[in-house]
């Protein structure tokens, strides 16, 4: 990879903060845009915008096949079966919502059991304690080692014929680990169970295959391969997406209204009611046509490179506490120094031109695991630099004192 050439096509990183060059280490939160996606989203705005799949004008028609293309390209891209089993959703959290709520409708009785990991982001963890409360069922979750790593013992013991659900992260959001997903599938299956992966951490970090890993569902964001926000996926299963109750009523879901009843649209529209961020659809595909210039496992073992280098470069400043020791980890780095708090160092380092992430990163169950309250967290993209790490590592050897 050309990687001079590669960071030419952000303009954001060109950018200074606070007089300094941005260094963007926050890449779990949300990844930047390449030209060719702002460009496209830019295009649409200005000379083809207009309503999808209703009008008969060149203008919807030009918008209708360029987002039902991106459709396709996605199925592509994760290796779906067929482009209906792609529904455009607001992104993870809508998606894992989604399911949750008709899943739920469907499904869930009193006594049933709904089975999470400790390590989830709360967009995979709350929805179904919530969903478990309304139906009088049991939430139950299994453990994670001190190490970031899920204790699978533990999950082989709380699995069983009452569980109706399985739902787990691929990619730990606070520490980075890459979690043994087909272990879970193939256990779940095994006793007829459905698993949904939150694919948010993963899609942009390691190749997806949702037919290789016989996933019932997988669901993922936009914003987090370097597309638009406010646009993710639901994959499902034909089958499932069958099963599954519409989960809004409006235009568009619907084939036939009367006064005293309504029929559904086809699979993938039923459940997208209304009227869709067609644009941030196309976006989306312009994201996965410039990530698919590229091979995904190349990007991985760059970004791996670039991940063991920074935890080599922590690891030599005092009071380093690093969180997140597996050996299979997408490129997070989550950290503590000793007696200092993470939204200190976080602000001082902006004053550097560097963005990191501190808090609890949205898995308040996990942190409370650690025993501890939230970290600094350093994510990686593969258009971050070896150079922007040693400036990092230098940053904070400056600021520690500072704040000892």
């Amino acid at each position: 990879m050309d990687l001079k050439e590669i960071r030419s096509q952000f303009p954001i990183l060109s950018q200074t903060v606070n007089g300094k060059p941005l260094v963007y280490f926050d890449n779990a939160a949300t990844t930047q845009k390449p030209n060719t996606v702002i460009d496209i989203v830019n295009e649409y705005h200005s000379r083809w915008n207009a309503n999808v799949h209703r009008g008969v004008h060149q203008l919807s028609n030009v918008c209708t096949d360029a987002a039902e293309a991106a459709r396709e390209k996605i199925a592509r891209f994760i290796n779906a079966a067929a482009s209906d089993e792609i529904i455009f959703t607001q992104g993870t959290t809508d998606s894992i919502n989604l399911v949750a709520e008709t899943f739920g409708r469907a499904f869930i009785k009193p006594g049933d059991e709904i089975l999470v990991s400790q390590t989830e982001h709360h967009s995979n963890f709350v929805p179904w304690q919530q969903i478990a409360l309304r139906y009088n069922a049991r939430f139950v979750v299994f453990d994670c080692h001190d190490s970031g790593e899920w204790d699978m013992n533990d999950f082989y013991a709380k699995i069983n014929a009452k569980t109706k659900l399985v739902a787990v992260g691929h990619v730990s959001n606070a520490l980075g680990t890459v979690n043994p997903i087909k272990d879970v599938i193939d256990k779940a299956h095994s006793l007829g169970i459905p698993v949904l992966v939150d694919g948010a951490q993963a899609i942009q970090h390691i190749p997806v295959d949702v037919q290789a890993l016989d996933v019932d569902f997988y669901v993922f964001s936009g914003h987090k391969i370097y597309g638009p926000t406010g646009i993710g996926v639901l994959y499902a299963k034909t089958q499932w997406l069958e099963a599954l109750p519409p989960y809004r009523y409006g235009g568009e879901m619907i084939s036939k209204v009367t006064n005293t009843y309504s029929e559904f649209n086809n699979l993938p529209y039923k459940f997208e009611a209304g009227t869709p961020n067609y644009i941030g659809q196309i976006g989306f595909g312009a994201a996965i046509d410039f990530i698919s210039q590229f091979e995904v496992q190349q990007i991985a073992t760059y970004e791996h490179k670039l991940l063991r280098y920074a935890e080599q470069k922590l690891s030599d400043l005092e009071g380093v506490v690093i969180y997140g020791k597996s050996d299979e980890k997408a490129a997070v780095v989550s950290f503590l120094i000793d007696g200092i708090h993470p939204y200190d160092l976080g602000v001082l380092l902006d004053k550097t031109g560097i963005a990191v992430r501190t808090g609890n990163h949205c898995a308040q169950p996990l942190m409370t695991r650690l025993g501890i309250f939230g970290t600094v967290r350093a994510s990686f993209a593969f258009y971050n630099t070896f150079e922007e790490i040693d400036y990092f590592a230098e940053m904070l050897r400056k600021i520690i004192p500072m704040l000892k």
